[in-house]
C-alpha cells in the first residue's frame, strides 16, 4: 500500500536569539561575520521550563487545527528526539495522552537526528506497508539549546529548537518513494552528548562532558564524502536516471556553508535547491519538514522532490517525494 505526506504543521519557540545578541556575548565576532558564515540570522530557543514534549503538543495541535484532523483518526505516533523529557517513559507516549490520541494508538520514540526525518518516513511507510497503521502521526522535536554550553560560540551559532508534526496515510498531496539508508558509527563522537547515559552518568558538576561536543571538521569531511553518493543511489532506487529528472532538492539545513558547497559539489541549480534557515536555524530533526510546510506552495503535481537528511551518528537518509 503506499503512503503519503497529507499534511506538515511546525511549532517554533517564543524565545529568539539573534545574531545581534550573540555578538554583545562574543564580541570578537561580528553580526556579518555570522550570517555570511553560517547563514542564520536569529534562532527560536526554548523556554527554561519548555521541554520536547511541550513543543511536539504545540506541533501535534497546529497540525490538527490547521488542517481540520481529529485526533481519533491517529493510530500510530512516531517521535524523533534527542532530547527526551526523560530517559523513560517514552515522550511519545506524554504526547499521547496530551493530544487526546485513542488509547488504541501505538506510539514510540526513536533517537535520531539529523536525519530523523527520512527514518520517520520510512518507519512510517513500513507501517502503513504492513497494515500496523493508516494515520500516522510523526513528530519531530528537539531542544538541542539545552545541551549546548552557554561559552560554546559556535554551537550557539548553529542550532535552534523547533518541532514539527506530519500526518502520514493512505493518501496525501506527496507519495513516498524508496529509500536509501546508511550508518557509520565509526564517527559517533563526532557530535556526542558523553555524559547522562548509563555509561557516563552525571555525577553532579558540571563537565564539559555534559554538553554537546560538535567536531566540525569531522562533520564536514562526513558530509562531503557521503551525501554525493546518496543522492545517486536515491535517484537510483527512485528509477531516476540523474539530477536532471528532479524538480526540487531539500537537504538538511545544517549551515549555508555545508549547503552550498554540497550542492555545487552534486551539480544542482541554486533555483532548484531549496532553503529556510535564516529566521530558525539548524532545528535537527525539523529542518526537512519546516523547508517542505514553507515551499509546499511551489510543489505542482507531478513534482518529484528529493530530501536528504545527514549528521549525527554518522547517519544518513533520502527518499524522492512525487507531488500528487
Amino acid at each position: 500500500m503506499a503512503a503519503f505526506i497529507k499534511a506538515i504543521s511546525y511549532y517554533l519557540p517564543e524565545t529568539i536569539l539573534t545574531n545581534e545578541e550573540l555578538v554583545k556575548e562574543f564580541p570578537e565576532w561580528t553580526v556579518e561575520k555570522v550570517a555570511k558564515k553560517v547563514g542564520i540570522s536569529q534562532r527560536h530557543i526554548a523556554a527554561e521550563d519548555e521541554f520536547v514534549s511541550d513543543m511536539a503538543v504545540s506541533a501535534g495541535r497546529r497540525l490538527f487545527e490547521e488542517n481540520k484532523i481529529n485526533p481519533s483518526e491517529i493510530d500510530f505516533v512516531l517521535l524523533c528526539t534527542q532530547s527526551p523529557d526523560y530517559f523513560l517513559p517514552a515522550t511519545a507516549c506524554i504526547v499521547q495522552d496530551k493530544l487526546g490520541i485513542p488509547k488504541t494508538a501505538g506510539a514510540l520514540d526513536y533517537n535520531q537526528g539529523c536525519s530523523g526525518y527520512v527514518y520517520g518516513l520510512a518507519l512510517a511507510k513500513g507501517l502503513i506497508a504492513a497494515g500496523v497503521a493508516k494515520n500516522i502521526l510523526l513528530i519531530t522535536s528537539e531542544t538541542y539549546s539545552k545541551h549546548i554550553q552557554k561559552s560554546d560560540k559556535g554551537n550557539r551559532t548553529i542550532f535552534g529548537d523547533a518541532a514539527s508534526a506530519s500526518l502520514i496515510s493512505t493518501d496525501g498531496f506527496a507519495e513516498i518513494g524508496a529509500f536509501e539508508l546508511g550508518t557509520d558509527g565509526s564517527g559517533y563522537d563526532d557530535l556526542i552528548v558523553k555524559n547522562g547515559g548509563m555509561k557516563s552518568p552525571k555525577i553532579g558538576d558540571e563537565s564539559s562532558d555534559d554538553y554537546l561536543y560538535m567536531n566540525g571538521s569531522g562533520v564536514f569531511n562526513f558530509t562531503i564524502a557521503a551525501v554525493p553518493g546518496l543522492i545517486n543511489e536515491t535517484l537510483k532506487k527512485n528509477g531516476v536516471e540523474d539530477i536532471t529528472g528532479i524538480d526540487w532538492f531539500v537537504f538538511h539545513q545544517a549551515n549555508s556553508f555545508m549547503l552550498n558547497h554540497l550542492r555545487k559539489k552534486v551539480g544542482i541549480e541554486k533555483e532548484n535547491f531549496l532553503m529556510h534557515m535564516e529566521n530558525c536555524g539548524n532545528t535537527v530533526s525539523s529542518t526537512l519538514p519546516i523547508v517542505l510546510k514553507e515551499h509546499k506552495e511551489s510543489f505542482k503535481s507531478g513534482d518529484k522532490v528529493v530530501l536528504a537528511g545527514f549528521g549525527v551518528g554518522y547517519s544518513w537518509g533520502g527518499t524522492m517525494l512525487t507531488v500528487v
